[in-house]
């Protein structure tokens, strides 16, 4: 399995961005998705994370509200949506796949992760 994350940048606080993230060498409806951030000097953690179909979906409160995690199984792709930026929302972004139950535990740690796309927002 392997994830390509995009849609990674600068912006200015109440900006948007939107993240993609394609999987390629398995079925992608096996997996549970998930967006992970890690900002420098911090530990890693989850953002956001959907089941298999998107018919539940998961948002840490630092970004409820603000972000919208979503998939389009038909082209294999995870994305999340940033509205509302702020400067603690700077970071590395990762997406991540884990087997269906990745997505009640929270635990995508033994699943395939992304290199990683920068986000950085100035205040």
């Amino acid at each position: 399995v392997q994830l390509q994350a995009s849609g990674g940048g600068s912006v200015q606080a109440g900006g948007s961005l939107r993240l993609s993230c394609v999987l390629s060498g398995s079925t992608f409806s096996r997996y549970s998705m998930a967006w992970f951030r890690q900002a420098s000097g911090k530990e890693r953690e989850l953002v956001a994370a959907i089941t298999w179909n998107g018919g539940n979906t998961y948002y840490a409160d630092s970004v409820k509200g603000r972000f919208t995690i979503s998939r389009d199984n038909g082209v294999d792709t995870l994305y999340l949506q940033m509205d509302s930026l702020i400067a603690e929302d700077t970071a590395v972004y990762y997406c991540a796949a884990g087997e269906r139950p990745a997505y009640w535990s929270g635990d995508f740690s033994s699943g395939s992760w992304g290199q990683g796309t920068l986000v950085t927002v100035s205040s």
